[in-house]
Formats: structure tokens, C-alpha cells, sequence
């Protein structure tokens, strides 16, 4: 029995899951964030619940690829803040998948997409209007560090969704292109290399997820290279507003299945 078939996948259901593997490559190396997206998708083409374990490990090669590539950039005084607050939410959100069935996940992701595109279009108001990154040290740089940490850390645990929600928490601190690339590609990476014990205890990383990942993983490869091609000539601006508007379509799409 192939992986289309354990699944009960179709040829055009593979390839959209294929494209948004590809996309994930592609926002980990160019435009973070841009993998809500592939969230959407993942969630349509599988059962909802199941989606959120068959996505990690693709987004794991993703982190490390980005972390490759980035490496010399992360600004670590900014990631030992966020960590202890992440576990928290990470913690929180693994209470809610204990009981949550698929429908709950389903309208769940959803609605979290729509709250992190809102969190989005803020987020690009307020660029021009940026804090220092070192102010992370700062009595208001920890508690905002906390805040978005343990936001960050639920989303990521119950949708893969903390993508927006670290954007905006790199952005509003002051980050460039390049510190903001290096700082959230080993944010994610350890992030989500330590949501794995979880998702396995929940039962959603086992021998069928991992199957699927197998056929997926290496469309992350290209994505990767044409993200890292891109981030200097791409329109951030264009491109945002086209994730916008297809993060609230995927997200209506989930609401109303």
C-alpha cells in the first residue's frame, strides 16, 4: 500500500501538499510567516488533527536548512528570553490537543489563522515604528518578550501557526532582515525539535505521518533555494499582502468545511 493510498490522498490532493511543502521552504528562508499558508492546505487535504503532526517534521528540515543558511545572524539574548515563556505555551497547547477531536482542531486552526493575519497587518503598520533589539533586556522588553513567547508557543503547539506571531515580535524589536531571519530560523528549529515528544505522546507523529513526510520532505529543498534567491529582490510588500489574502481564504475555507 503507497502513501496516496494509506492516506486516501489524490493526485491533485499530493500535489497541493507537495506545493505547500515547497512554500514552507521557501517562507523559511525568505518571508517567515508565509507557511500559514501551507497550514491552510496541510488542514484541507488531511484530517485537521493529523495535519498538525504530518506538517512538523517538514517544518523541521525547513528550520534546519534556514538555520544553515542564517546561522551567523541570531541575536541570542533575544531567543533565551523567549524560551521559558514558549514552554509555557507549549505546554498549555498540549493540554488542549489532549481533548480537542478534529473539529475543534479544524475551526481552531482556522480562527488562528485569522487572528495571526490580523496580527500580521498590525505587525506591517507598525515596521516604521520599531523598538532596538537589545531592548529585549529592558523590565518592557521582558514582559513583551513573555507575552508573544507564551502566544507563540500555544499557536505553534496547536496549529504549527507561531510563525506570525514571532514576525511581529521581530519586527515591533527593532530587527532587520538579516538578524530577523538568523534569530527566528534557530528559534524555530529548537522550538519545534522539542514539540516532537509531544506530538508523539498525542499520537500525532507516528509511522503514517512519518511515511508521508518521507514522499513530502524533500520539496523543501527547492523552496529553500529560491527563498534564499529571492529575499533580495522580492517586493515584501506585494508579497505580504498576497499571504494575507490567501492565509483568510484558507482560513474561511476551514471554517466553513
Amino acid at each position: 500500500m503507497d502513501t496516496m493510498t494509506l492516506w486516501n490522498i489524490s493526485p491533485w490532493g499530493f500535489a497541493a501538499l507537495a506545493a505547500a511543502t515547497l512554500l514552507v521552504g521557501f517562507s523559511k528562508t525568505s518571508v517567515s510567516g508565509a507557511n500559514t499558508v501551507s497550514l491552510a492546505v496541510f488542514a484541507a487535504v488531511l484530517p485537521a488533527r493529523e495535519s498538525v503532526g504530518v506538517l512538523l517534521p517538514v517544518l523541521i528540515a525547513g528550520d534546519v536548512l534556514a538555520v544553515l543558511t542564517y546561522r551567523r545572524h541570531a541575536h541570542w539574548p533575544t531567543l533565551w528570553r523567549l524560551f521559558p515563556a514558549v514552554a509555557v505555551g507549549v505546554v498549555l497547547g498540549t493540554l488542549f490537543l489532549m481533548w480537542a477531536d478534529d473539529g475543534v482542531v479544524r475551526v481552531s486552526i482556522g480562527l488562528t489563522l485569522l487572528l495571526m493575519t490580523g496580527l500580521t497587518v498590525w505587525r506591517t503598520r507598525r515596521a516604521g515604528r520599531a523598538d532596538d533589539p537589545d531592548a529585549v533586556v529592558t523590565r518592557a522588553g521582558r514582559i513583551k518578550a513573555r507575552s508573544y513567547g507564551v502566544l507563540g508557543g500555544f499557536t505553534t503547539m496547536v496549529a504549527n501557526a507561531g510563525g506570525p506571531v514571532m514576525s511581529m515580535y521581530l519586527l515591533s524589536a527593532g530587527f532587520r532582515k538579516f538578524g530577523f531571519l538568523g534569530t527566528s530560523a534557530f528559534f524555530f528549529l529548537i522550538v519545534n525539535v522539542a514539540k516532537v515528544p509531544f506530538s508523539v505522546g498525542l499520537g500525532l507523529i507516528d509511522t503514517k505521518a512519518l511515511l508521508l513526510d518521507a514522499a513530502l520532505v524533500l520539496f523543501v529543498i527547492p523552496g529553500a533555494l529560491l527563498g534564499r534567491w529571492a529575499v533580495d529582490r522580492i517586493n515584501q510588500r506585494l508579497f505580504e499582502q498576497l499571504v494575507i489574502a490567501a492565509t483568510v481564504l484558507g482560513a474561511l475555507q476551514l471554517l466553513l468545511r
